[in-house]
Parts: C-alpha cells; structure tokens; sequence
C-alpha cells in the first residue's frame, strides 16, 4: 500500500505560479509512474503529467507542455509539479496517483493507477 498527501494549491491570478508537492509514504521503487491529474466542475478527471522513476522521464499532457514541469526528489517519494503561465482554465482539484504496473502506453488512463491523494484545489481568476 502506498498513502499519497499533495499539498500545495491555491488561488493565483492569471499568469502566475503554483507548485504542488504529492508525498508518498514509502519509496516507490524505479518501477512506478506517479502523476498528476485534474478535474473540473462537470468535468472527466483528465491527465496532466508523470513521471517514471526508472531513467527519470516526464510526460505531459498538450495543454500544459511548456507551461508544467514534473519532477522526482531524489529519495523517491515525492514528485512536485511546478505550474507556470496558469490560466484559468487550469482552475481544477488536481490529484497525485501512482501504480507500479503501467506500460507506457497506460499512464494517461486514469483507471489504470492504484493509489490516489486525496486532492489540492488549483483555483486560477482571470
């Protein structure tokens, strides 16, 4: 089992930043992604970023490249997404998931990710 806490939201204006952090309980292992996710009122919770710990990659949704970055701390246990540029359109709950059996291919399908936080609201006024 593995107990995930974000922490890290707000309210910002337009173009402003936020950094969000998602501590998990125990290491992880270079096995597991964990990621970012986000959901708006009426909304489907949808993708934003993750990371893999094996070689340290990230992956980013279209609407956040450029803007988001994903990184790991080096004790494996927590991830921060830096959110740059916001807009608000990125008004949201963002969530923290993790897994350690995704396949590439996997790791923007919210389904497929065992563990979840409990959210942070991200609220952007224009």
């Amino acid at each position: 089992q593995v107990q995930l806490v974000e922490s890290g939201g707000g309210l910002v204006q337009a173009g402003g930043s936020l950094r969000l952090s998602c501590a998990a309980s125990r290491r992880t292992g270079s096995r597991f992604f964990m990621a970012w996710f986000r959901q708006a009122p009426g909304k489907e919770r949808e993708f934003v970023a993750a990371f893999r710990w094996s070689g340290r990659y990230s992956y980013y949704s279209d609407s956040v490249k450029g803007r988001f970055t994903i990184s790991g701390s080096t004790t494996d246990t927590t991830v921060t997404l830096q959110m740059n540029s916001l807009r608000p359109e990125d008004t949201a709950i963002y969530y923290c998931a993790a897994d350690g059996n995704l396949i590439l291919s996997s790791i923007g399908n919210k389904d497929q990710y065992d563990y979840w936080g409990q959210g942070t609201q991200v609220t952007v006024s224009s």
